[in-house]
């Protein structure tokens, strides 16, 4: 993305700025809004998925995409785990540091190297970063290089194929255009504007299917009412 939109937007609340939320633009669908007082959510307002997946964290815990910080000051204050958040976003970290996060990096996940974590946490649609089905042998084949022996990856995910199915029950989607959970999406806030960027919503048949081709365990440790599910990785 060329502009720090959610960084920007982060920022903006932090500081006591707060006026408008961030628009999600997708070429097939109306636009959406994530307000962004839900990325300051404390954990008694966080949904079920989330707080299962900071319950089952332990050890020395990667937070990918850690946005405003929630999960990390959660852990790292009141399960006193040892924490490193990161995120793309130069405002999000700044802000996380100013929220008390003691580690956090300006960091692209595919280019951490040379550390091993407990926990890998990708929450909020985490299988997001994978960006196309194509691209996931690359993503568990890395993600498996920061895994300490007995560590665990939680990465939460929806099934959109209820987005594709008419009343009666049939599946409509073009075979052609690739996996129907690749999406792609443009966010807006203020006067900045993002690139376009592919976005992955991953159904668990197939992220178990992937996981067990690149030598990992799955296990689904929750399902939602939305469509969506919480999953473990382990070696």
């Amino acid at each position: 993305m060329n502009k720090d939109v959610f960084g920007e937007a982060i920022k903006d609340y932090y500081n006591q700025n707060y006026k408008e939320d961030i628009i999600v633009q997708a070429p097939d669908f109306d636009d959406d809004v994530i307000p962004i007082p839900y990325l300051f959510r404390k954990y008694d307002d966080m949904p079920l998925l989330e707080q299962k997946a900071l319950n089952l964290s332990f050890g020395k815990v990667l937070d990918v995409g850690c946005g405003a910080g929630s999960h990390s000051v959660y852990l790292q204050k009141i399960k006193k785990l040892d924490v490193t958040a990161i995120d793309t976003s130069k405002g999000a970290i700044d802000i996380c540091k100013k929220r008390g996060v003691q580690n956090a990096f300006e960091e692209d996940i595919f280019k951490l190297k040379d550390q091993q974590f407990d926990t890998l946490l990708f929450l909020m649609n985490g299988s997001g970063i994978i960006g196309k089905l194509e691209q996931i042998d690359r993503f568990l084949s890395h993600t498996k290089t920061l895994l300490k022996p007995g560590g665990q990856i939680l990465i939460d995910s929806s099934d959109i194929s209820y987005l594709f199915t008419d009343e009666d029950g049939g599946f409509w989607v073009d075979a052609s255009a690739g996996y129907y959970g690749e999406m792609q999406y443009k966010l807006k806030y203020k006067n900045q504007e993002s690139d376009w960027f592919d976005w992955l919503y991953i159904d668990y048949n197939t992220l178990q299917n992937a996981a067990n081709a690149n030598g990992l365990i799955s296990e689904l440790v929750y399902e939602g009412d939305n469509y969506d599910y919480l999953a473990k990785l382990t070696l």
